[in-house]
């Protein structure tokens, strides 16, 4: 194909300002999108759904791994599915570190039809290091998404868990980075330039940031 229009080193510069206006809108415009997701009201669950990891049988809030907030990605692997669906394969391919979710009190996890054996095996395959659990029941018809796929996003209050966010489609092809997903969650990036409720605890942004082997092991 041809290139776009060439022009002139400055029509070029007017150009990209321009460009980057548009840019710094939409970032704006994302930030107060964020702010509504961490003031949207949430919905308390059922405390008896079923999971199945490598270990055995686990309740929900396990999934958590003891920490506040719990971000599910629903796959659509199924028992002795022998293509895997490459939408949701590219959507975990571009999930980012875990420690930097982990170190803002969030865990992140797939969910799936299929036995986590096998489920393990495509994780092998594919280089992902996520914890994957079979659902063993009503879960992901009650969240929505019976047989297709989707991110939800939960809050925990001691065991009492509740569900605040959900996304399928498009919203999840921009996800990935830590702080794409943090935006999604109730207690967001945790810094203090964020409109959050006055109760979340807040630090500098770039101060909690570490290299993914360098947060403190209880995180």
């Amino acid at each position: 194909m041809k290139p776009p229009r060439i022009v002139p080193l400055a029509e070029w510069q007017a150009s990209q300002a321009a460009l980057i206006n548009l840019e710094k809108a939409a970032t704006k415009a994302r930030d107060e999108l964020a702010a509504a997701r961490r003031r949207q009201p949430v919905v308390r669950l059922r405390a008896d759904y079923v999971f199945h990891s490598e270990d055995g049988n686990v309740a929900l809030i396990d999934l958590f791994e003891h920490r506040q907030q719990l971000i599910i990605y629903h796959h659509m692997l199924a028992a002795g599915d022998s293509s895997p669906c490459t939408g949701c394969c590219m959507v975990l391919d571009s999930i980012g570190h875990p420690a930097h979710l982990n170190a803002r009190n969030t865990t992140f996890a797939v969910v799936a039809r299929a036995p986590v054996a096998e489920a393990l095996a495509l994780s092998t395959r594919l280089g992902w290091t996520f914890p994957w659990y079979q659902t063993l029941d009503s879960f992901n018809s009650d969240m929505g998404v019976p047989t297709g796929f989707g991110l939800s996003v939960f809050i925990r209050d001691n065991d009492t868990v509740y569900r605040s966010y959900f996304t399928s489609g498009r919203g999840v092809e921009t996800l990935g980075s830590p702080w794409s997903l943090l935006d999604l969650t109730p207690l967001g990036r945790q810094e203090h330039w964020e409109e959050s409720p006055p109760d979340v605890a807040q630090n500098a942004p770039y101060q909690w940031w570490r290299l993914n082997d360098e947060y403190d092991d209880s995180q």
